[in-house]
C-alpha cells in the first residue's frame, strides 16, 4: 500500500485533533504497559509523543490483521525519546514503536506505543 506525505500529513492531522479533543486510547497489551513500568513515562507524556509525531516518524502502513476488521488500514511510526527507567539508572534514548488505527469516527486507538523491537524503515527520511 503506498501512501505520499501529504496523506500521512493529513493523517497526522486528524489524530492530533482526536487526540487534543480526549478521543483516543492507549491499548492495555502488555508492551504498552510495560512502558509505563519500566520507565518514568505517564499518559500525559504517552499523549505527548503522539502529538509530536510528524511525516518524517513515518513508517508504513498495513492493513489490519483482525478478522473482524479488514477494512481499517494501520500507520506505522517511530520516534525516539529520551527516558529514566524507573528502577535506576542513566536517561537513555528509547526508540518507540507506533502503530496507530483512526477509525472513522474520528476515534484513535493506539494499538502500539512500546519500545522497538527491531529498527524501523522510515518512508521519508533522508
Amino acid at each position: 500500500m503506498s501512501v505520499v506525505k501529504s496523506d500521512v500529513a493529513l493523517y497526522l492531522a486528524d489524530v492530533s485533533k482526536s487526540v487534543r479533543e480526549g478521543r483516543y486510547q492507549i491499548s492495555a497489551r502488555k508492551k504498552n504497559q510495560d512502558m509505563f513500568l519500566d520507565y518514568v513515562f505517564t499518559e500525559e507524556d504517552a499523549k505527548n509523543v503522539i502529538l509530536s509525531l510528524d511525516v518524517d516518524d513515518f513508517s508504513g502502513v498495513v492493513k489490519n490483521e483482525h478478522p473482524q476488521h479488514p477494512e481499517e488500514v494501520l500507520y506505522i511510526f517511530g520516534k525516539e525519546i529520551t527516558l529514566l527507567p524507573r528502577y535506576g539508572g542513566n536517561e537513555e534514548v528509547v526508540p518507540l514503536y507506533i502503530k496507530l488505527n483512526k477509525l472513522r469516527n474520528q476515534y484513535v486507538i493506539v494499538i502500539s506505543l512500546h519500545e522497538q523491537e527491531f529498527p524501523l524503515h522510515y518512508a521519508f527520511k533522508s
